[in-house]
């Protein structure tokens, strides 16, 4: 399967798609200029600069957004004011990465280094009162964190392992048991994000690879979609019934004219829903 391009090439490095009903449909972000990307219904795409970096972003249940940002989070209220909450640590040398909600309104966001220094960085969790957590140390590049339909399973990738991880989850525990799901490591394929769609199929954006790959719950390759851009960053399911895959891709680090489709959004009609977006609590 080929996926089909949606926009120009309007992003530097985008990531972190997500569709909401509550914000009107999808979002992403242009990472490192900081902004805030949305697609309108007439396939216009807006642009909402909210720091140095817009890392991740998810939904909150009172409405606006929580978003990752540089070295921390940020708040958006339903009327659109982004306010900055206390950062979280003051090395300029990293930088928030990839993110998700839990099933139970509480917010996580992962970091790397600027130079991607192997273990340097740490998963973080935002809490609904404001205080943050540490979940997970010693990680490279953090990206994909998603859960599964019933909410017992979470999948993430450290795309410097080559490995898709899956943790069991509980609201007290947290993440426990992590193990290998898939290891792409003999075919030298970096795992970024990914999401888990409604039968709890997990799709998985390589890059580098130039595609996403479909898996399922049990770790089998059940299909690949294609896309024109090399550097494939993250997916999510959208539109009004959750039946469109959503891309993302990049083109950091590119020369002029190399690659010229990447920075664009693709999609991808995959026969499968997805689930709705994970609400912060806070």
């Amino acid at each position: 399967m080929r996926a089909e391009q949606v926009t120009d090439p309007v992003a530097y490095h985008a990531e972190g798609p997500v569709w909401s009903d509550r914000w009107g449909g999808l979002r992403w972000v242009d990472m490192l200029a900081g902004d805030v990307l949305s697609l309108g219904a007439d396939g216009t795409v807006g642009r909402k600069h909210v720091g140095k970096v817009a890392a991740a972003l998810r939904p909150r249940r009172g409405g606006g957004a929580v978003i990752g940002v540089e070295r921390g989070f940020a708040l958006e209220d339903e009327g659109g004011t982004v306010t900055p909450l206390p950062e979280v640590w003051t090395d300029p040398g990293l930088r928030m990465n990839e993110g998700g909600c839990d099933p139970d309104g509480r917010f996580y966001c992962g970091s790397m280094a600027y130079d991607q220094t192997p273990g340097a960085a740490r998963l973080y969790r935002l809490n609904p009162d404001g205080t943050v957590e540490v979940v997970l140390e010693g990680v490279t590049v953090s990206n994909g964190l998603e859960w599964s339909p019933d909410g017992t399973l979470a999948y993430y990738n450290d795309t410097a392992t080559f490995r898709v991880s899956v943790f069991d989850y509980d609201r007290e525990k947290g993440l426990t048991g992590r193990r290998t799901f898939v290891d792409l490591t003999g075919e030298e394929l970096r795992p970024d994000g990914l999401t888990v769609d409604s039968r709890g199929g997990v799709w998985v954006a390589l890059a580098g690879g130039g595609a996403v790959r479909h898996y399922t719950p049990d770790g089998a390759l059940a299909g690949v979609i294609e896309l024109p851009a090399r550097k494939v960053t993250a997916c999510t399911f959208g539109g009004p019934e959750l039946e469109t895959l959503f891309i993302t891709t990049s083109r950091e680090n590119l020369e002029p004219g190399e690659d010229p489709l990447a920075g664009s959004l693709f999609r991808a009609e995959v026969g499968v829903k997805g689930q709705p977006a994970r609400e912060f609590d806070g």
